[in-house]
């Protein structure tokens, strides 16, 4: 596997501190909003509904499995955890679509003072083409959804699920954020995946620190635009020249 793991760690706080630089922070005040809404809204059901999930799993199990609750809570709010934040950053990311991509354009004009494939496009243009990729995005990821949540019914199978969730996540986180410089510079969707192979294991650190800071509350609410600004340092530095 190409790349180094912890590259792809470090650009993610290489993006925090490209928010606050000139011509760039114009562009960050709308996706942190936005993020700072559904991260509230995640926030708010997991208080309201986590017991009640908890309760009826745990009502599932018979008699003679009552040693594993202590180990099955944990690794069910985990689960939950890592799915409600990845569900959030999904839709979070479909409606900040067009003002992420602006942001990456800025963040590589300050980085490399050109001029990505995408900034001469109107506004109509530019939400148009933003959305349409977000559906690629959505095509992608459903399906491999579906296939883990099937998994997960399956015996013995089953103990996979936490830990395949748990990668599967992490690749996504990747796949969201470093597709914005890429469609930026009009490199299509499955060319957009073969790079991020090529450099495996920067592409997964980037997506390992991007799962574990939306699991961070408050923190959580800044990840969005400093994880399109890592991507786009990520781009400019790694997988341009691929």
């Amino acid at each position: 596997m190409g790349g180094s793991f912890f590259a792809g760690i470090r650009h993610l706080l290489v993006g925090f501190k490209l928010l606050s630089k000139p011509g760039v922070r114009v562009f960050v005040f709308i996706p942190l909003a936005i993020n700072m809404l559904l991260f509230s809204l995640s926030i708010y059901i997991l208080n309201h509904y986590f017991g009640l999930w908890m309760e009826r799993l745990l009502g599932w199990l018979p008699g003679w499995l009552s040693f594993f609750e202590s180990m099955l809570w944990l690794i069910f709010a985990v689960l939950v955890l890592v799915i409600v934040a990845c569900s959030f950053t999904v839709l979070a990311n479909l409606i900040a679509a067009p003002f992420n991509s602006f942001l990456s354009e800025a963040v590589e004009r300050h980085l490399s003072g050109q001029q990505s494939q995408k900034s001469r496009r109107s506004l109509i243009a530019e939400v148009a083409c933003s959305l349409w990729r977000e559906l690629a995005k959505l095509r992608y990821y459903l399906p491999r959804v579906l296939a883990l949540v099937v998994l997960g019914f399956i015996p013995v199978l089953n103990s996979a699920s936490p830990f395949l969730w748990a990668l599967f996540s992490v690749w996504m986180m990747a796949v969201q954020y470093l597709d914005y410089p890429m469609d930026s510079n009009g490199v299509e969707f499955p060319a957009m995946r073969e790079r991020l192979g090529q450099r495996r294991l920067t592409t997964l650190g980037f997506g390992s620190s991007v799962l574990l800071a939306t699991l961070v509350p408050v923190l959580n609410w800044f990840v969005m635009p400093a994880a399109v600004a890592g991507a786009t340092a990520l781009w400019v530095r790694e997988y341009k020249n691929i």
